[in-house]
């Protein structure tokens, strides 16, 4: 049995990749980082509540064989540009950075479809950043999910996204070939690609675009 660490937890696709990571065989020890206590009782659970702004306090949780990070934001949600990228890029490469430093072989993160470094939009500039540090850390795997946007139950809902996923249903006929990646995808189906991912037999740095995440989804089921 190997342990496994969860940021975001109480996100969309993390509140569904947690249950997917209580429930698998191959973990015997499931962590958590909360900013506060989410309430859920089970055998294999360890939860930590964190300050993020200051997790080198807490560096002796950031531990497990396979870290899972479905941190996020938008920047809709986010007061400001700078606290969107502390969320999405110093919370995420702080993680990592602590985690392989504490023996952790294997990071799988949840960024965005058309993340580039170079490009002019600050949301996917940002996801492109964090990508290319995570790529440079030497995990012995690190894969990356590019999911289009993501729908499901929101504690929070968001006028923007709900637009996007209405556009994006009644659209998703059309979208074939090359287009099959900006389809709808549910937040359950990444969770299922992520579990999927680190069950196979995956090897260094993996980027799986979002048509590829919904085929790894329907093999996990």
């Amino acid at each position: 049995m190997i342990s496994s660490l969860l940021l975001g937890s109480s996100g969309l696709v993390g509140g569904h990749l947690l249950r997917l990571l209580l429930s698998s065989d191959r973990y015997g020890e499931v962590r958590t980082l909360v900013r506060k206590p989410m309430g859920i009782v089970h055998a294999k659970l360890r939860e930590s509540v964190v300050d993020f702004d200051h997790l080198e306090d807490a560096a002796d949780k950031v531990t497990a064989d396979d870290v899972f990070c479905c941190l996020g934001s938008t920047t809709s949600s986010a007061s400001s540009k700078e606290e969107f990228r502390k969320v999405d890029y110093t919370y995420v490469v702080e993680a990592a950075s602590l985690s392989l430093g504490n023996g952790a072989s294997r990071f799988f993160l949840v960024s965005a479809i058309g993340a580039n470094p170079r490009s002019p939009f600050f949301y996917t500039r940002v996801k492109g950043e964090v990508e290319r540090t995570i790529a440079q850390f030497p995990f012995q795997v690190a894969c990356i999910f590019r999911p289009s946007v993501i729908s499901g139950e929101r504690k929070n809902r968001r006028l923007r996204e709900q637009i996007g996923v209405a556009g994006l249903r009644a659209l998703s006929v059309a979208l074939v070939g090359p287009a099959k990646k900006f389809r709808l995808i549910t937040a359950e189906d990444v969770a299922s690609a992520m579990l999927f991912a680190a069950e196979s037999n995956v090897t260094g740095v993996r980027i799986f675009e979002s048509d590829e995440i919904q085929k790894m989804a329907a093999l996990a089921s």
